[in-house]
């Protein structure tokens, strides 16, 4: 599903009066706000549903609410019987091609990479002195330039991520020195994000195996059946106000320092997220020393928001978009829901660069092992017989 970017609409936030639905092919999603009334560099989104019956009232819900959702699901009903198993079969033909294509690209590039790593350090470097220069002088100048730094993390975040992928590189060896030394920019433990990644790939878009790397996602009945207590609490989580500028950052800076509250057991991940963390406090220390604590805040506390907003809504509309697919049990197939299940987010080019094509999310999820700095070519070069 292609979502197109104009820039014109950074950030519009229209309530969370009631949960809304994304497309569901297994039962309908519930989403409190963000499907329905978000547009962060996109044209915005609608309802459109697909399957699972009608729900029946529940305590704490208003009748206008429950016959919302009853229009919603009844939508879905119909949407769904549209889809029989002739055209299941044609699509799932349909990604094998594509899967087929994609698979021409795995081979990495050791200079692209490098050149990719170069055109990043570079320009992060010359902000970071920049910032150093005009913290005294002009520090409200050194706080707007955290937005392009913020950026440059984020584009050091593809790279670790491809790292953790054993993409970037055709050498693992280098893909973990690079992931590792990365982590210190973007605050990732390398090793556990690799883990907990591969097992978001391995399951994106199935019911039965959400919550790993996931952002917390219900469906319809599942929203209902909850006490009023968890409903608020869904309804909050998800408000964009709450996840992007509070939950994420949150995340990014305090969860993974931690080895618990992860979906790995915390014997199993504590030397990567130990690890990480004394070689924060050894590099962070390093420049309190050199710079002090107010210029390293004035560079570091923008820059890291700035990139966990933009990280948080990347990885949000990457699987929640309008006429998103998921299914269950026996019904889900891994290609299938890497094209149904993951947006073409179409960004300007600069955007892309910032963000290492990870808008091509779809072709990433049918084949991770192809580089960000290949997806591009991968997406021009489809054959016109496969629809896309």
């Amino acid at each position: 599903m292609k979502e197109k970017a104009p820039l014109r609409r950074l950030f519009a936030v229209l309530g969370c009066d009631r949960p809304c639905a994304t497309v569901s092919r297994a039962g309908v999603i519930a989403d409190a706000t963000l499907s329905c009334y978000v547009g962060f560099l996109t044209g915005g989104y609608t309802n459109r549903l697909a399957q699972s019956g009608a729900p029946r009232p529940v305590d704490g819900v208003t009748d206008k609410e429950t016959a919302n959702l009853q229009k919603i699901l009844a939508a879905a009903d119909a949407a769904h019987a549209e889809i029989g198993a002739g055209r299941r079969q044609s699509l799932k033909d349909e990604a094998r091609l594509l899967a087929r294509h994609c698979a021409q690209f795995r081979a990495p590039s050791t200079g692209r990479a490098i050149f990719q790593i170069a055109t990043t350090a570079i320009p992060f470097l010359a902000l970071v002195a920049a910032m150093i220069w005009l913290a005294d002088p002009a520090p409200w100048l050194t706080l707007l330039l955290g937005i392009p730094l913020g950026g440059l993390v984020v584009r050091f975040f593809i790279i670790q991520h491809d790292c953790g992928h054993g993409s970037f590189f055709a050498s693992r060896r280098a893909n973990d020195i690079v992931g590792r030394l990365v982590s210190v920019l973007t605050l990732t433990p390398y090793s556990l994000w690799r883990r907990v990644h591969a097992m978001h790939h391995a399951g994106s878009g199935n019911l039965d195996r959400r919550g790993a790397g996931d952002i917390e996602t219900l469906t319809v009945r599942e929203y209902l059946d909850l006490p009023w207590r968890k409903r608020v609490y869904y309804r909050v989580y998800r408000n964009p106000l709450f996840l992007f500028f509070i939950a994420v950052p949150t995340f990014f800076v305090l969860v993974q320092r931690l080895p618990w509250g992860h979906p790995l057991p915390a014997r199993e991940v504590w030397k990567s997220v130990l690890g990480l963390d004394v070689a924060l406090i050894a590099v962070y220390g390093l420049l309190v020393v050199l710079i002090g604590v107010k210029i390293l805040l004035l560079i570091a506390l923008p820059a890291v928001l700035c990139a966990s907003v933009i990280g948080g809504w990347l990885f949000f509309v990457q699987h929640q978009f309008e006429e998103t697919a998921w299914d269950e049990g026996e019904s889900w197939d891994f290609q299938m829901s890497a094209i149904h299940g993951s947006s073409h987010y179409d960004l300007p080019r600069v955007l892309n660069w910032f963000t290492g094509n990870i808008g091509l999310h779809h072709l990433h999820h049918l084949n991770s092992m192809v580089p960000n700095y290949r997806l591009q070519e991968c997406l021009s070069t489809i054959p016109t017989e496969i629809p896309v």
